[in-house]
């Protein structure tokens, strides 16, 4: 098996759009080599705990709606394309994401890793609930098989906020700036949404014993 790591933010849209093309080439490719783990790397590392309104964020980052409307056309022209639903317009605040971080770590443990970023991914998105609330948290361990109470119990705790932080800064001094990143047996780094066809000539590729060509 190959090691796929995944770097990413579940508030991220492109993360969200480059799951679903590469989603797209593992189900026309069954039998893959990938081994998937999702790496921590939080866009707004300084958030508060409690988040920010939604507004004074795109005020900050993008100098405001305008800014933000530039910003995201190209997000909304790819998910339309992957035929996924971004309703960015209806979030209200804008989340840390330590925690959320905290659980897919833990749901990597369980087996169960992809399955929480995929429903992190639905619940910001799609249904507009905060993933920076802990409660959230909880129906989306439990809705993947995790045990809820001891998920909010851990939440509760200082388990593992410490360990997300410095994998979020290890990842920086790798040299990851943006996300999503992937990085392909621990070697080969792609950056971005990549379509679905890159990810089947790489696939293609590692069956017959490599993927720098496809990568090239």
């Amino acid at each position: 098996m190959v090691t796929l790591d995944i770097f990413s933010d579940p508030i991220c849209p492109w993360c969200y759009i480059g799951k679903s093309y590469l989603d797209r080439a593992l189900q026309d490719a069954p039998d893959h080599p990938f081994t998937i783990r999702w790496r921590p790397f939080m866009l707004n590392p300084d958030m508060p705990a409690e988040g920010m309104d939604r507004r004074a964020y795109l005020e900050t980052k993008f100098g405001g709606k305008d800014g933000a409307v530039k910003a995201y056309m190209p997000v909304f022209e790819h998910a339309r394309d992957a035929g996924l639903t971004i309703n960015l317009d209806a979030i209200e605040r804008t989340p840390s994401t330590l925690d959320a971080h905290r659980l897919i770590h833990w749901a990597g443990i369980e087996g169960v890793q992809t399955a929480v970023v995929s429903a992190l991914f639905t619940a910001y998105f799609v249904e507009i609930r905060d993933i920076g609330n802990r409660e959230v948290l909880g129906d989306i361990a439990d809705a993947c098989g995790l045990d809820a109470s001891l998920i909010l119990r851990l939440l509760a705790s200082e388990a593992d906020r410490r360990e997300i932080v410095e994998m979020d800064a290890t990842a920086r001094g790798m040299g990851v700036t943006s996300v999503p990143t992937f990085v392909v047996a621990g070697q080969h780094a792609v950056p971005g949404a990549q379509p679905a066809e890159l990810w089947s000539r790489v696939i293609a590729e590692l069956k017959d014993g490599g993927a720098r060509a496809a990568l090239a």
